[in-house]
């Protein structure tokens, strides 16, 4: 009987203006780092035929980070119609990825410094993300379990 309850008190905190707010915020976020992602790899593509250099890494990293953006948005989606795990595992990517990704491009000879500065620059949505998946909107939706 306390699991309905609980549920229906989700549900209800799920169809708040603000907790709607902040997955809509959520959401086109996202959509801005998968345009961002996108715009990289039309810049390696350019980059590549203009006969500079671009190495595996940058081609690799290029074409997956669209797709993870779909694959993040997907996640968002189910996570502002109720999923807890889709919602832990958003929540969790957008503080993994951004110290992952820009970690990795400080590393010396990995890339160069202006596919770098894009990718930081590709990392601020999803850093948004974070910061809005433990504003106190969503930590109400999603209280912790016991």
């Amino acid at each position: 009987m306390e699991s309905n309850t609980h549920a229906t008190t989700g549900a209800a905190l799920l169809s708040t203006p603000r907790t709607r707010g902040a997955f809509g915020t959520a959401k086109n976020s996202i959509k801005v780092y998968g345009a961002l992602s996108a715009i990289a790899l039309l810049a390696v593509i350019v980059v590549s035929s203009s006969g500079h250099m671009v190495n595996t890494f940058m081609w690799v990293r290029a074409a997956l980070l669209p797709v993870v953006a779909v694959l993040i948005y997907w996640m968002t989606v189910s996570a502002s119609r109720g999923s807890r795990r889709a919602f832990e595992r958003v929540r969790a990517l957008a503080v993994i990825m951004p110290i992952a990704i820009i970690g990795v491009d400080l590393i010396p000879g990995i890339c160069p410094l202006w596919y770098a500065v894009m990718q930081v620059v590709c990392m601020l949505p999803i850093i948004r993300v974070a910061f809005i998946t433990r504003s106190s909107a969503l930590r109400a939706a999603f209280p912790k379990r016991r």
